[in-house]
């Protein structure tokens, strides 16, 4: 690609190691990332793998590849247990609210929208649902039937575990032995149907009382989980495509009961590259709901929680995932959170100098290019976006310099450290700047609670003015008086 400075290495999962990133088709990349299952509000650990790989896409972007980001939606089939039995977890959560599926699914896809939204999260090209694809799956099922790899029960359809590994490693992406797995698969209700307890469900045949169920050769019945996501990729990016990604609690079974489906069904393995995003703790411990230990980004933005010390606008908690490479676990304290917004308003306080800086025709030359360089080869390293951030904030130092008349840079440099940072700041990282689009209904709120505090402080009334800042203070807006005026961020 014309702009790539360097080759792109990526760590793939499914061979331990980066590998120098090769599409299949020179120019195209084919991108799929498991999506929500939903039937409640979506939580920050998923939205953390969710802005990973929009780091991803928009990387890919700015390199000048055309890519197909593929992005589906589970509403249906994933069973409570995680498993093949159990209840199916939208319908439970119809169940108990006395509500549609659709209902549901609607309604937690609207939210899950919302959020992505608020985190600047750009929207993948398609966004799949498993029950607009019932079709597809019933056409896979009956490929991996035809090939011998799975077999009927009870009108219920299972992978057969055993025959794959004959000719081909199951568990090769998790890097677990079937001889562990079968002696460590524990007994559960409905494993009478299968031969072999490591068997798993591509279709299920449904009891009267289930709700979500549709016809098939097979009789009445509901798609396995793992189908879903197999047959959703092959359709829109082909038997084989580039880059898969999602968390890494889907290494196994997810991730690699869709290797099994897909070569079983195709006679290849469908994915080039597999990408696994680490998991968020909370306070030092695994984010969990039954321990109480657990935060939804609405609870985070408002700061209505009792877990940490104040509200965090959407952008201070991009910048702060950021701060963390996607395969590392990243906690969320008070303390991170308040550093990484000191940072962000720093890195938005530069990139407001950035654009009020003059170049000179005698400055120094070649300050630019070595940290333009250094934003490439971070972001090259497998998306390290800490590392970048690191170096952007080498550029605020030039920046900062060049404003206070320490150092000047110019005019063709300063021209170029404004386009790559811009590029790099917003197009790539996906930050905005604070007051920017999607934050206007604020300014005009903000002329006027300064214009109060003006008048308090007009009438030597110190502790309406005191109030007033405080308060803003609470909410993540630091107010700034200078003799130029009053400011605020």
């Amino acid at each position: 690609m014309g702009s790539i400075k360097g080759d792109l290495l990526i760590y793939n999962s499914l061979r331990g190691e980066k590998l120098v990133f090769e599409p299949l088709k020179e120019g195209f990349v084919g991108l799929y990332v498991c999506g929500p299952t939903v039937y409640s509000n979506v939580h920050l650990g998923n939205c953390r793998t969710f802005i990973s790989f929009d780091l991803v896409y928009r990387y890919l972007i700015h390199l000048g590849y055309k890519v197909r980001y593929v992005r589906n939606i589970t509403d249906v089939g994933h069973l409570t247990d995680d498993a093949d039995e159990g209840e199916d977890k939208i319908a439970k959560k119809a169940r108990l609210e006395q509500l549609e599926p659709m209902e549901i699914v609607h309604q937690y896809t609207m939210d899950f929208h919302k959020v992505m939204e608020q985190f600047n999260a750009i929207s993948p090209n398609i966004e799949p649902t498993a029950t607009g694809h019932i079709i597809e799956q019933i056409e896979m099922i009956q490929a991996i039937l035809d090939n011998g790899f799975a077999y009927e029960s009870n009108g219920s359809i299972y992978f057969d575990v055993e025959k794959y590994n004959e000719t081909h490693p199951y568990g090769e992406l998790s890097g677990r032995k079937i001889e562990d797995l079968i002696a460590n698969t524990r007994d559960l209700d409905g494993q009478d149907e299968k031969r072999a307890p490591l068997d798993f469900a591509l279709w299920k045949n449904a009891q009267p009382e289930h709700i979500m169920k549709w016809p098939s050769p097979w009789g009445i019945g509901f798609p396995g989980w793992h189908l879903e996501c197999s047959a959703m990729s092959t359709k829109y990016l082909g038997e084989q495509f580039d880059i898969h990604g999602g968390g890494m609690d889907l290494k196994f079974p997810h991730h690699e009961c869709e290797i099994a489906q897909g070569t079983a069904s195709n006679g290849k393995s469908p994915v080039r590259y597999w990408m696994h995003g680490n998991m968020l703790t909370l306070n030092g411990k695994k984010m969990s709901k039954s321990t109480g230990n657990s935060l939804l980004p609405e609870e985070l933005f408002s700061g209505e929680n009792d877990l940490l010390d104040k509200s965090y606008d959407p952008m201070v908690v991009r910048f702060f995932m950021m701060q963390a490479h996607y395969r590392s676990t990243l906690d969320f304290t008070s303390e991170a959170l308040g550093a990484a917004e000191k940072g962000y308003n720093k890195l938005m306080e530069a990139m407001k100098s950035l654009d009020e800086i003059v170049g000179g025709k005698e400055a120094d030359s070649g300050q630019v290019k070595p940290i333009v360089d250094s934003f490439y080869s971070a972001m090259n390293d497998d998306f390290n976006a800490p590392v970048l951030l690191a170096n952007l904030f080498e550029a605020v130092k030039l920046i900062n310099s060049v404003k206070d008349g320490k150092a000047s840079v110019s005019t063709e440099d300063l021209a170029l450290l404004r386009k790559e940072m811009q590029a790099f700041v917003y197009d790539v990282l996906g930050l905005k700047a604070p007051g920017s689009e999607g934050d206007n209904r604020i300014n005009p709120v903000m002329d006027l609670v300064l214009e109060l505090r003006q008048q308090a402080r007009t009438k030597k009334d110190w502790d309406t003015s005191d109030k007033i800042r405080d308060g803003l203070a609470a909410a993540g807006i630091t107010v700034k008086d200078s003799k130029d005026g009053t400011s605020w961020n």
